[in-house]
């Protein structure tokens, strides 16, 4: 029997998942992957073996009433057909927030999955909907170890400036300070540039993960040194509906002025903001470039604008600039965004070579630059299958 690893990642509104071959040595080779989109709407189920052909496409149209567990069910009876001689022996998750407490990945029991509901309040997007994957799963195989994966990980040993607030000793010492995350598909990269540019790895290197979650961080010698994201997910870029960093005054204003509750200002904050805000179109940037209207430029003018300056303070923290990768959905793909911030950031001696950065190659600056530019595309479900191959030993 063949063993194998599953990696999940489950959100507010989808599930990426992809299945993982182990071989004697315990190396992990994609077998399928896909993901389930629009839970809560209409769900639609695609899995894709490792060259892209489509082994099943399900569609529930406007059916609302299948939640997270019962599409997960119908996923794991999909894959008890499909895995043939193989026999998983593990399911690794990706969880948004660690807290102070989880510094590396563990295995799951109902003490842990205890302490990771008392972070819910800390990522209230995210870290609901990964604990329903894990305890979804516990309730289709409880048998099966499952393997928490943490996006705050990475940043953890971080200088204690770069983790602060400037608020009382006593409220830091509470845990609000700031974590950052998207440390999976930074973790992935630092991993992949000590493969293809161990030169670049061990200089100071910015991250840009693009996508409708975007941040940046700040890695030398392969550690993370700063990153825009803190004590939330809604912090530092602006995202596809998230505002990003805000004056809190504005908060403070929105309560007090606005009358708005809690409640109100954390929707407005994290799901009509950021480009859906601006634009008052959509939060997808595809959706933004192809449309004429002002208000969509406007926009992507904004979210290019906002991650150069971010990178410039992140310049500061590294002390200097060697390398910028950009990865995740808009880094991977959009050439638009890549070039207007890179054009800002032409002070550094950063030159692009705008035809590489066209045709989407795998480097994209000049020869004669001063900062190696490149797009890598991140896999944070391979990142989570081997810590989850590591935890089992």
């Amino acid at each position: 029997m063949t063993r194998a690893v599953v990696s999940l990642n489950a959100g507010s509104s989808s599930i990426k998942f992809a299945l993982f071959t182990l071989d004697e040595t315990n190396r992990p080779t994609l077998s399928a992957g896909g993901q389930i989109e629009q839970i809560g709407l209409s769900p639609k189920l695609v899995a894709r073996d490792a060259d892209g052909t489509v082994l099943l496409r399900r569609d529930w149209e406007n059916n609302t009433s299948l939640d997270h567990a019962a599409l997960l069910k119908e996923l794991f009876d999909w894959g008890v057909d499909h895995l043939g001689d193989r026999e998983v022996i593990a399911i690794g998750h990706r969880v948004v927030h660690g807290g102070t407490r989880f510094a590396a990945p563990c295995l799951i029991d109902a003490e842990v999955l205890h302490a990771l509901d008392d972070l819910c309040s800390l990522a209230p997007l995210h870290q609901p909907h990964n604990l329903a994957g894990i305890r979804a799963v516990n309730a289709i195989a409880p048998d099966l170890p499952q393997i928490a994966c943490f996006d705050t990980a990475f940043h953890h040993d971080r200088a204690a400036v770069a983790t602060r607030f400037a608020i009382p000793r006593a409220l830091h010492e509470q845990g609000i300070r700031r974590y950052g995350f998207h440390g999976l598909s930074y973790e992935y990269i630092a991993r992949r540039l000590r493969e293809i540019d161990p030169a670049m790895a061990e200089g100071r290197v910015i991250v840009a993960h693009l996508g409708n979650g975007a941040s940046l961080c700040g890695i030398r010698e392969g550690r993370s040194v700063d990153t825009t994201m803190g004590f939330t997910a809604l912090d530092g870029l602006m995202m596809g509906t998230r505002s990003g960093a805000i004056d809190p005054g504005v908060i403070l204003h929105f309560q007090t002025a606005l009358g708005m509750s809690a409640a109100e200002v954390e929707d407005l904050l994290y799901k009509r903001s950021g480009l859906l805000g601006v634009s008052g179109i959509s939060s997808d940037m595809r959706a933004l470039a192809a449309s004429n209207a002002v208000e969509a430029e406007e926009a992507i003018e904004l979210f290019a604008w906002r991650a150069a300056r971010e990178a410039g303070g992140l310049m500061s923290s590294l002390e200097g600039l060697d390398g910028l990768v950009f990865t995740a959905g808009i880094g991977e793909n959009n050439a638009g965004i890549r070039t207007r911030i890179c054009q800002r950031l032409a002070w550094t001696g950063l030159v692009l070579d705008e035809a590489a950065n066209i045709r989407g190659e795998a480097i994209i600056s000049a020869p004669e630059s001063a900062v190696t530019v490149r797009i890598i595309r991140t896999d944070e479900e391979r990142m989570i299958a081997l810590h989850t191959i590591r935890v089992l030993g």
